[in-house]
């Protein structure tokens, strides 16, 4: 399977500020081998134009996603909907991946 590079944007508190409010660092977490699908999308007009487009993505086995990520993919970034789903079988050892499913709202 070679599949598409996905990366992971993760919010992380690195501090404080003068005032105590808390300042946020982002890093990037690179996943490759990942498949990725379009699960639908959505459009309202009722007093302003807004889309919303929904994606699923099957991340590796073991790959950790938290529902506070956010993930880049195909250049656009999109918001991980709910908690993550890992795949496997009670039957034998095949572990399907960890399946996230993510939402980017416009207008």
């Amino acid at each position: 399977m070679i599949g598409e590079t996905v990366t992971l944007l993760r919010r992380t508190q690195s501090g404080r500020d003068a005032h105590g409010n808390p300042v946020w660092a982002t890093s990037e977490i690179s996943v490759d081998r990942c498949a990725v699908w379009p699960t639908g999308s959505t459009e309202e007009t009722q007093g302003q134009d807004q889309t919303s487009e929904r994606l699923t993505v099957m991340f590796p086995y073991g790959t950790e996603v938290l529902s506070t990520d956010q993930a880049r993919v195909r250049g656009q970034v999109y918001d991980v909907v709910g908690l993550p789903s890992s795949w496997s079988s009670p039957f034998t050892t095949t572990r399907a991946g960890v399946e996230v499913r993510l939402e980017r709202v416009r207008g």
